[in-house]
């Protein structure tokens, strides 16, 4: 039904790195964005493989980086690669190109107003962030997660579907959570720590500190042996 208000309406262009099953997911969050002000249109797939340039997924092309920022200048992008340190590494190159990053946060979360969100940040539909959270850039945030109270999580950080960390909790950059995992709480004197480029094992407990770099599964959580 015409409302009036459709030419106060804002059309954003979005460009998606990464064109595998979380791209798609992403660009459904895109399209889901739209409001009454701001409708989000899904221009590309980015893909470094030149094999799949000229593919279409769900009725989206795949382009390389380089055509898509000269195809679309007024266009964001955001990433949809899983792999932290290799979306820090793509993230790089897309910056050098003076590409803007976009931030998409699904319409179907939860949170209060005391979130800091960074530039190229993805959080994903059915989450949960509850107060004086901070988030850095190009974090992402799958399906169903929960967030609790004075939660950092640094730039890179990611996390797989259903992941649930309570209060006082810091990941470093590039921390990965696989699926399913806990971190329980710290206290606001000694916040529990996950260090830089840690993984967490899908359906994990983690109970104690994590240092950088190491790798732990299991309830409760244990390091790998090396």
């Amino acid at each position: 039904m015409f409302n009036g208000n459709w030419y106060n309406m804002t059309k954003q262009q979005v460009m998606i790195y990464g064109a595998g099953g979380f791209a798609r997911e992403v660009a459904w969050l895109a399209e889901a964005c739209s409001d009454a002000n701001t409708t989000y249109e899904v221009v590309c797939f980015i893909d470094d493989n030149e094999a799949k340039h000229g593919q279409i997924l769900n009725d989206i092309p795949v382009t390389g980086l380089v055509a898509a920022a000269q195809q679309f200048p007024q266009a964001q992008l955001i990433a949809a690669i899983g792999a932290p340190a290799v979306r820090q590494t793509l993230m790089a190159k897309v910056a050098d190109l003076g590409v803007p990053f976009a931030t998409l946060m699904h319409p179907r979360v939860e949170r209060s107003k005391w979130l800091e969100i960074g530039a190229g940040t993805v959080i994903c539909a059915g989450s949960i962030l509850t107060t004086n959270i901070v988030l850095g850039n190009h974090v992402q945030i799958n399906l169903d997660c929960t967030i609790g109270h004075d939660v950092i999580l640094a730039d890179y950080a990611t996390l797989a579907p259903g992941v649930h960390i309570s209060g006082c909790v810091q990941l470093g950059e590039r921390v990965y959570v696989g699926t399913g995992a806990v971190i329980i709480n710290g206290t606001q004197d000694t916040p529990l720590v996950i260090g830089h480029d840690a993984v967490i094992g899908a359906g994990a407990c983690v109970t104690r500190d994590v240092a950088p770099h190491t790798t732990v599964v299991g309830v409760p959580a244990r390091p790998l042996p090396r």
